[in-house]
């Protein structure tokens, strides 16, 4: 203790020495946080979720058949299987699966139609496998969308994993309201190219229907009457030629109800040569139904042919036209390339709209030939961040205000109030130094999380009170008639056993949080933040100390 006070005494006499603590005490709080836009830290809501499933979505372009969705779907499951970790599969073909927590976020279990489909992938107990599941969804999409979405032009594959922690629709959602249905479309798929070519972007799709060419088949109710016939046989036998039909039922003496029997034709015989109207006449005539004379009749004869547009779903939110871009962020956070798209976004439409900031990062675009207006809507796990981190940022300058007030009423001395809450504020050295070398040892990004912050927070008492005792100590010391210096010396001296033995015992205590992937943020921020604290409070606290005459 003896030689603390020597080199806390030795500082004070030293002018030289006394600037130099305050330069690198600078230095390193600007340093610190220069880590942000160098990216040496990066951001981020929540780190990544090790599961023990995911999904894989997959979306064919609307008018593709079962047949079609069903080759796509097999060529996933074939590369899946392969993969040791992976304990069984599930396909939903037409369908989302059961509904979980991810499916209501993102709207997957409301899915219907031969053109989309949802696969399960169960793995092995995360504590038995080395791979994490986002470090393996992050290795196999790429291998998955090059061998699988080649067979389907305009198909979507997309590796789904469980949200982490905030439920929303995608990483990045962007939201496009306007009234031209068609410009809000085409708009939409201008900004979903603008995405797909960001860096670190993937799984990049754009909500809306696509319209397509199709054939309804229309009865002539004239002819069938001429022909002897039936209205609700030619119905049924349409029903039997493309889709099944239920032709009876079966009693069973285990089950309450009657088990309806289902006759459906073979594949081959269902399917069609090509999407042509040609071969949809051949298929028609290839049909045949009996009427009451004994006389065979083909359909293709008593149905009209009509080639149609496929109608789209329209979607709305607060009542307003809506197209909707999602994209996901691979492995680092939403925020860096949403800045990144956004400039392209100004950059490559400024020639076609006039663009405007709006509120936060939010976009406002006037077609300059129609004169119709666009509002651009960042939402998404981006929005939740940039909400939380705000919340959090106006939570820690309430604490900050709240402590320099409590000072202040306590030592009756703005100068004496100010240091205290400058050593508190600057355990974020700590906090931000204590995420970079984090980042160094471990294999995946270590963001700085809303957590962090939580625990940085948390700093702020635990920094005040190191202020405290030195503070009071010194004052006491002082006011017996001991020099200032002297005091300050002996103050610090003295309170570095109870300063540092309560670091101590945060430190250990935090170290268990390390490992967690939610938590981690914070047992760092609380270790590396407590000791950077207990530095200031020993070393530069005892200069501003001296330089006021509040003591």
């Amino acid at each position: 203790m003896l030689n603390f006070e020597h080199f806390i005494f030795s500082i004070l006499n030293s002018r030289f020495k006394k600037l130099l603590v305050i330069f690198l005490t600078l230095l390193a709080f600007l340093g610190s946080l220069a880590m942000f836009p160098t990216k040496l830290v990066l951001a981020k809501m929540l780190p990544g979720k090790s599961a023990n499933t995911y999904s894989v979505y997959v979306d064919l372009p609307n008018g593709s058949s079962h047949v079609e969705t069903k080759k796509v779907t097999d060529c996933v499951v074939s590369i899946l299987i392969q993969e040791k970790e992976v304990e069984n599969i599930e396909v939903f073909t037409g369908m989302g699966s059961p509904l979980d927590y991810a499916g209501l976020v993102k709207g997957s279990g409301f899915k219907r139609g031969e053109n989309v489909a949802e696969i399960v992938i169960n793995l092995s107990d995360l504590n038995s496998r080395d791979e994490t599941s986002f470090l393996m969804v992050h290795r196999l999409r790429p291998i998955i969308q090059s061998s699988c979405e080649v067979l389907k032009e305009r198909t979507n594959i997309k590796m789904v994993e469980e949200p982490a922690g905030p439920p929303t629709q995608a990483a990045i959602v962007v939201e496009l309201y306007g009234k031209d249905g068609k410009g809000l479309v085409h708009l939409g798929n201008e900004i979903k190219n603008i995405l797909a070519n960001t860096e670190d972007l993937v799984d990049v799709d754009i909500l809306e229907d696509d319209i397509y060419a199709k054939y309804e088949l229309i009865v002539d109710k004239e002819k069938i009457i001429r022909s002897g016939l039936s209205i609700k046989q030619v119905n049924e036998i349409l029903y039997l030629a493309f889709e099944g039909m239920e032709i009876t039922a079966k009693n069973s003496d285990v089950y309450p109800d009657q088990i309806p029997l289902f006759l459906v034709l073979k594949e081959s015989s269902k399917q069609l040569y090509d999407t042509s109207e040609d071969s949809l006449k051949k298929k028609l005539s290839s049909l045949k139904l009996m009427n009451e004379l004994g006389l065979m009749i083909p359909i293709n004869e008593l149905v009209k042919i009509q080639k149609v547009q496929s109608m789209p779903t329209l979607m709305s939110k607060n009542l307003q036209r809506v197209v909707t871009v999602v994209a996901e962020a691979d492995k680092v956070s939403q925020v860096y390339p949403l800045l990144d798209a956004r400039s392209k976004i100004k950059e490559l439409l400024a020639q076609k709209y006039e663009i405007k900031n709006g509120s936060l990062f939010n976009l406002k675009l006037q077609d300059k030939q129609t004169l119709e207006v666009y509002d651009l809507v960042w939402d998404g796990e981006m929005k939740v961040t940039m909400d939380t981190f705000a919340d959090l940022g106006a939570a820690f300058i309430t604490a900050l205000v709240i402590i320099f007030l409590l000072m202040v009423i306590y030592y009756k001395s703005f100068a004496l109030s100010g240091i205290v809450l400058l050593g508190s504020f600057l355990s974020i050295i700590g906090v931000i130094v204590g995420h970079w070398i984090m980042d160094i040892f471990t294999q995946e990004t270590f963001f700085l999380t809303a957590t962090s912050l939580i625990g940085f927070i948390a700093l702020m008492g635990i920094s005040s009170r190191n202020s405290l005792l030195l503070i009071d100590f010194a004052i006491s010391l002082i006011e017996k008639g001991v020099e200032k210096r002297r005091a300050i010396a002996v103050s610090a001296a003295t309170r570095v056993k109870p300063i540092f033995l309560t670091a101590v015992t945060i430190v250990l205590a935090s170290a268990l949080l390390t490992t967690d992937p939610i938590f981690g943020g914070l047992g760092v921020a609380l270790i590396f933040g407590t000791i950077v604290a207990v530095i200031v409070s020993l070393v530069f606290i005892p200069v501003l100390m001296d330089n006021t005459k509040a003591i």
